[in-house]
């Protein structure tokens, strides 16, 4: 099956194993990828970084945006999509991490950041391991830099959910064009006050 549909069969293969783990049977739509992406500061960008990329989906519209000195790190527990990413994206910005979200500060800080400007997560947070998610969430808000953003998409609100108990402003959104619909969610971390001298 993986050799015959290629990336969605990779996909596909990596959900029957780790089901808990994917969010979707079937890859984002285009429509969700450029409604997710939309509100990105390109140029400002430096850092972005993907939970669960799968068979990179998003990594490519994410490569033809992000600029020639910036780095997008994808972190995968799945080493079947690892193996498929390093075998298939030819590009020096590109790093895919086998490990888990949780660990995103050591990751980036291993491979020579200090923090991230936009974390992305297609991940099912409403049925990850228990504890799991509210992790991921808290270092997602350490590693962002003020200004920064946590990207989400998910056919529930727990990510929704989530990411509003971290971030200082959460925009949402849905697609319809998507299988299945899903709900989306931009949590914002404020920059930090500037006092006047006359403060």
């Amino acid at each position: 099956m993986r050799n015959f549909f290629g990336a969605w069969g990779v996909f596909f293969q990596g959900f029957v194993e780790h089901p808990v783990m994917v969010g979707s049977i079937i890859p984002s739509s285009r429509y969700t990828i450029r409604k997710m992406l939309g509100p990105v500061d390109w140029e400002r960008c430096k850092l972005f970084v993907e939970y669960g990329p799968g068979v990179g989906t998003f990594c490519r519209p994410v490569l033809d945006k992000l600029p020639r000195d910036a780095s997008l790190i994808v972190i995968d527990t799945n080493p079947l999509y690892i193996d498929y990413l390093n075998r298939t994206i030819q590009d020096s910005r590109f790093i895919a991490v086998h490990g888990s979200a949780e660990d995103v500060e050591q990751i980036i800080r291993a491979h020579g950041h200090d923090h991230a400007d936009y974390v992305l997560s297609g991940l099912p947070f409403s049925t990850l391991p228990e504890g799991l998610g509210p992790r991921i969430a808290a270092a997602t808000y350490r590693v962002i830099r003020p200004g920064g953003a946590f990207l989400t998409y998910q056919f529930s609100k727990a990510a929704h959910n989530l990411t509003a108990q971290h971030f200082d402003r959460v925009d949402s959104g849905f697609e319809p064009l998507n299988i299945l619909p899903c709900r989306l969610a931009w949590g914002w971390k404020s920059a930090p006050m500037v006092r006047s001298s006359e403060d």
